[in-house]
């Protein structure tokens, strides 16, 4: 998270020489020299609602300052030289390169394909045969025949379905739970070769053996559908697992059954979510989910995709729906239609890029560097020394290389200013020469030779891209930077002060009036549904008869809603229960969504409500059985064993806080002896300007 924030921080705009006279210097840091748009780049960028004012630039310039020291002083302690560093930057480099290494015609081919495939869904089984991600020949040989095999058995008569669950079917462990059946996907779902052939498939067919990185895949095709967009839902969600007993699937089922009839009896989706739902990513949400659908990246499993598409406008919900996670109640919010070609096209353009089917338009590509830079081939007279004397020792990865080496020196091919050998291809066969099936030598060779041309190619084409492409050349700064400011920091601060512990002792011992627990309680806080099983919570506890797990469970005999109970430390800080907040009715949105006045009415509104629920009282308990007190909608009981008065950590207690503390400390000594060390010049003028 440290790296992603500073790297984020270091975003740096590409700045052409012809802007410079209307971009102003507004720094200096040892003689580098830092304009006005790269400022404002950067601080609009860490600011979604930029203040230009005068004192709004100046706090942030400081801010900036002390990256820029960053930057300078892991520079001048030589951190770009470390090897490490180096490999992490040219693997982004090389993530970075691929859309500019790829035949751009092509690229908007398969742009448009893949927007055709976003408005259809196929429904699809498979089995799997596993590879390993080389595999020898008899390797793969074997897993083709294999699985061949189970598609003559299909066709023969026997089910998709039998054949992926049986004996010596399906390697997809998934396969145990749908028998193959993956639902309904489309575009950027599933690894390229996979949906390319699934979606070449009419509706019954099974595909060929199909190979991707996982091995080989028969596809069964069982339905196409028109897409029916992108869907937004929430849900309630009562985990149970397979591994479950019945009598506690038949509990948690009747706990899902009543938590529908609460929303049937006009309770807030929103507010049963945040009480009952077992989903800790969603609850405090509503209970909202992430998109899926066509167009997007997440999928559901079928079940669930198929409650919340069958359901038939925004705010239905479903009766529970069962899956392998438990028992659902969705909520459709929102379908979003698949939008036009033009408004999805930088989106489908950035997924291209980065997905597999950027990888077939790397050979047409190739070929438009080959006319580019004039590329000649010698293969007609230089390829025979090898496919005439090379033996099938090649075929085992075992060639020794050539026997005569008075050809090593002759051109074998060459482009721009670029001569590669007969004994450069030699030296290439040997580093990449593995394991395969037999061919044809001459056709081997002049494979190889092809693929060696289309490696320099690129290699050459690479080294181009930042002379080529400013904007490529500012992105590998922006990152480079990032990775040396975090690596600088690892060393002359977080590291160094979780080692220094006579440093961090020192530090306790100085501050220790900043350590201190808050208020702490030891008891046993009851979540009751209403005012009435609050009060039957607090009867069974005048008894004091009964354990706490034996109160809830017998105040749950009608409902298992009724009430839950933890026991433990809690602080009044930090316990969400005891930070008591207003009620507020309900806002509606205005019908009228072409009336802009009632709309922007509404958002003000809810704008200033949000911003009271956000206060609270804060709750405080004596030793005891307390008060019943009602917070949100729900009833707390509060039987307190021991109130814990604020007290000093000690140092073992308060070790993570003092270290972080200490952190920050040694930060600040730092930049103070950075700023001591570089020269650091603010152009004052050019600064307040950009204020205008």
């Amino acid at each position: 998270m440290k790296r992603l924030q500073l790297v984020l921080l270091g975003v740096l705009l590409s700045i052409g020489a012809s802007a410079q006279v209307k971009d102003p210097v507004v720094l200096t840091v040892q003689g580098e020299e830092v304009r006005a748009s790269e400022f404002i780049y950067i601080y609009s960028k860490n600011n979604p609602n930029p203040s230009f004012h005068k004192d709004s630039l100046d706090a942030y310039m400081e801010l900036f300052i002390n990256y820029k020291l960053k930057v300078r002083a892991a520079r001048d302690a030589h951190y770009d030289t470390i090897p490490r560093l180096i490999s992490e930057l040219s693997d982004y480099r090389k993530q970075l390169a691929l859309p500019y290494l790829t035949d751009k015609n092509q690229n908007e081919y398969l742009i448009k394909e893949a927007y055709d495939r976003t408005k259809t869904e196929i429904r699809a089984s498979h089995i799997l045969v596993r590879l390993n991600p080389d595999p020898i020949p008899q390797d793969t040989l074997v897993a083709y025949g294999r699985i061949l095999r189970m598609r003559e058995r299909i066709l023969a008569g026997e089910s998709f379905e039998s054949v992926a669950r049986g004996a010596g079917g399906s390697e997809d462990p998934s396969v145990e739970i749908n028998g193959g059946d993956l639902g309904y996907f489309s575009a950027f779902q599933m690894v390229y070769p996979f949906e390319d052939a699934a979606f070449k498939l009419n509706i019954g067919d099974v595909s060929m053996p199909i190979r991707t990185k996982f091995g080989y895949h028969l596809i069964y095709c069982a339905d196409k559908r028109e897409a029916k967009g992108m869907i937004e839902t929430a849900h309630i969600l009562i985990l149970a697992g397979d591994a479950d007993s019945p009598e506690l699937i038949a509990q948690k089922e009747k706990k899902i059954n009543e938590i529908y009839a609460l929303l049937n009896a006009g309770q807030s989706f929103e507010e049963v979510a945040a009480k009952y739902s077992e989903d800790q990513t969603s609850k405090n949400k509503g209970g909202l989910l992430p998109l899926f659908g066509a167009g997007a990246k997440q999928r559901m499993v079928p079940a669930f995709e198929a409650a919340a598409f069958a359901l038939e406008k925004d705010g239905d919900y479903s009766k529970p729906v069962r899956t392998i996670f438990g028992f659902h109640i969705i909520k459709r919010v929102q379908i979003i239609p698949i939008p036009s070609y033009d408004n999805m096209y930088r989106e489908l353009k950035l997924k291209v890029e980065r997905d597999m089917r950027s990888e077939t338009t790397r050979d047409s590509f190739v070929e438009s560097l080959k006319k580019q830079y004039n590329y000649t081939d010698n293969a007609k007279k230089y390829l025979p020394i090898f496919y005439n004397t090379i033996g099938d020792e090649i075929f085992m990865a075992k060639w020794k290389g050539l026997s005569n080496h008075a050809n090593d020196g002759e051109i074998l091919f060459s482009f721009k200013d670029n001569m590669v050998t007969v004994g450069d291809f030699e030296k290439y066969i040997l580093a990449n020469q593995k394991k395969r099936a037999q061919m044809d030598k001459q056709e081997l060779m002049m494979s190889m030779m092809n693929d060696f041309a289309k490696e320099r190619l690129l290699a050459y084409e690479d080294s181009k891209l930042e002379a080529k492409y400013p904007e490529f050349q500012s992105l590998i700064k922006e990152y480079g930077d990032g990775i040396l400011v975090f690596e600088i920091m690892q060393d002359a601060i977080w590291k160094k002060a979780s080692k220094d512990t006579a440093g961090i002792r020192a530090y306790y011992e100085a501050h220790k009036a900043d350590f201190f627990y808050p208020v702490r309680y030891e008891g046993d806080l009851y979540t009751c549904i209403d005012k009435k099983m609050a009060a039957s919570v607090v009867a069974l506890i005048e008894t004091n008869k009964m354990t706490p797990e034996e109160i809830v469970k017998s105040v749950n005999v009608s409902s298992e809603l009724n009430a839950k109970v933890k026991t433990q430390i809690f602080s009044s800080e930090t316990t969400e229960a005891f930070r008591v907040r207003k009620s507020f009715p309900k806002l509606e949105e205005p019908a009228d969504k072409s009336d802009t006045k009632a709309i922007e009415a509404y958002k003000k509104a809810v704008q200033k409500q949000n911003a009271e629920k956000a206060k609270f009282k804060l709750k405080t308990f004596k030793k005891g059985l307390n008060k019943p007190y009602k917070n949100g909608d729900l009833y707390y009981v509060f039987n307190v064993r021991e109130v814990l008065q604020p007290k000093q950590r000690e140092y073992s207690e308060a070790k993570g806080l003092v270290t972080a503390a200490y952190q920050n400390q040694l930060e600040k000594e730092w930049l103070l002896e950075l700023r001591k060390k570089y020269n650091v010049v603010i152009n004052v003028e050019n600064l307040h300007s950009l204020a205008k």
